[in-house]
């Protein structure tokens, strides 16, 4: 059986090993030719999360990424993954709203969605599968988010995946190991639990290479029917993202497996992404040494990764400790959520105001409020009952039980006006006007990236700033560079 392979780089790479910051349009599509020529079965590419970190920390606007991306790479389905009708706000949207959010996601050129529900509630997946194929031809992927704990069982998901068989609209399904939790052992036994309950659709492996364990699952399960699986390329892979490419590949071959890529294709793709690693300063991912605590806390590593950076700027960096244990802590409280977005960052979250507060649950954020309330759905065991009750008596818990929900769609075209663009209207109904505002005065976003340049406009950008610095030239053979007064980079 020929195994296929899924690009995670410029997605799950980017947020687990770099905060969701690393990477611009600019470098995306610098690397789009040499990704379309490699074969991928498709790119994890982005997310409404992922939009919305264009828009507030690069000024990109995520449509024309998503169309610019899609034009540069026309055979490789381009993947977003959703939790359902939820669009970068945390409230459940309008199903019109997010009619119109899938709708304009396809016109722009997503070709494949992930639908994750974190609680595994079956009509929420069904419902967002529906809308996505009555608003194009996008395929739907729907996740089977593993955990470790005495109610995910093998039977668990099987029965999860045997009752989503029952929608016409979902056309795969994958095992996604977000903590990188899933054993040798654990997946011999449930790939072909849940293959078992899918009968001839295709089923990827999506397993996080934290604990060391990703890449040896992956192997497994290609042993076990796997159509494709999740890799990062060159310095976007291991750590806390998924196992690296090129060293997959070649461990797939020695198995006796067929690889659907080109191999030359993709060491020049791995040296471009080190290139660009190298010179924007981005930590490549490393092999992991096995950590057995990961089996108890379960933290994403994305979320360590800005947990860890967070406490470095509050000079707090040896307190990373003590918030890892009081995040096992506070997750066992909050009735074990699955360690998926978004319960990762309000769980350890949680754990960070509890270390540096004066007491724990002093200070509660809006979004662990809501879930208590049981907006995020129903928690997989009851919230501890003291804990629900710290949480729940404060004037901020009141405030929010008298909310109202998400504005209809017709409501919120009334606020922004009837003859806005649909892209534009779909970001200020759910984000800051002001971020919407500098993504459209920066206008279109640059196509090209040379990692070699990256430092000299990083220094001409540092120039720039100072009020001494007017007028600025670079002059070496076969090149200069002059900055005037008033000039932007």
């Amino acid at each position: 059986m020929t195994i296929q392979l899924v690009d995670v780089t410029m997605r799950d790479g980017n947020q687990s090993l770099w905060g969701a910051t690393g990477l611009n349009t600019a470098h995306m599509l610098q690397a789009a030719a040499l990704t379309e020529r490699a074969g991928f079965r498709a790119v994890d590419f982005t997310s409404s999360s992922h939009m919305a970190v264009a828009v507030r920390y690069f000024r990109n606007n995520p449509w024309e990424r998503i169309r610019r991306m899609r034009a540069a790479m026309p055979t490789t389905p381009l993947q977003l993954i959703t939790t359902g009708l939820r669009f970068i706000a945390w409230q459940q949207a309008d199903p019109e709203f997010m009619r119109l959010v899938y709708r304009c996601l396809q016109d722009c050129g997503i070709r494949r969605f992930v639908v994750l529900d974190p609680m595994h509630e079956v009509p929420a997946v069904i419902a967002a599968a529906r809308i996505i194929k009555q608003e194009g031809e996008a395929e739907v992927m729907a996740a089977l988010t593993f955990t470790l704990s005495d109610v995910h069982d093998d039977a668990f998901y099987a029965g999860f995946a045997r009752a989503l068989m029952a929608s016409p609209d979902i056309d795969l399904f994958y095992i996604k190991d977000p903590s990188g939790l899933l054993s040798v052992d654990r997946v011999r036994t449930l790939a072909p639990a849940v293959r078992a309950a899918i009968g001839n659709r295709p089923l990827e492996i999506h397993a996080h290479n934290t604990l060391g364990l990703g890449e040896l699952s992956s192997l497994e399960a290609a042993k076990l029917g796997i159509s494709a699986i999740h890799v990062g390329i060159g310095p976007g892979g291991d750590g806390s993202s998924l196992p690296e490419a090129e060293r997959m590949v070649a461990n797939l071959i020695e198995a006796g497996h067929e690889v659907a890529i080109d191999r030359a294709t993709l060491r020049q793709l791995s040296a471009y992404w080190s290139r660009l690693a190298f010179a924007e300063g981005l930590p490549p991912g490393t092999p992991q040494a096995f950590d057995a605590s990961f089996l108890r806390h379960q933290i994403a590593g994305g979320v360590m990764t800005t947990t860890r950076r967070q406490l470095e700027e509050l000079g707090m960096g040896d307190r990373l400790a003590a918030v890892i244990a009081e995040t096992e802590q506070v997750r066992a409280e909050l009735g074990h959520p699955i360690m998926v977005t978004p319960f990762p960052q309000m769980v350890m979250s949680q754990a960070l105001f509890n270390v540096i507060g004066d007491r724990r649950y002093a200070q509660v954020s809006d979004q662990v409020i809501r879930y208590v309330m049981g907006k995020f759905g129903k928690p997989t065991r009851p919230v501890d009952r003291a804990v629900e009750a710290a949480i729940l008596d404060r004037p901020r818990a009141r405030e929010l039980a008298n909310e109202g929900d998400f504005p209809a769609l017709g409501d919120l075209r009334k606020t922004f006006g009837h003859h806005m663009p649909d892209e534009e209207f779909l970001l200020r109904a759910v984000m800051p006007g002001d971020q919407v505002d500098a993504m459209l005065a920066a206008g279109r976003s640059r196509a090209t990236y040379t990692p070699e340049a990256a430092p000299l406009f990083k220094l001409l950008r540092e120039l720039a700033a100072r009020p001494a610095a007017r007028d600025i030239v670079i002059d070496r053979p076969g090149l200069r560079i002059a900055l005037h007064a008033g000039a932007s980079l």
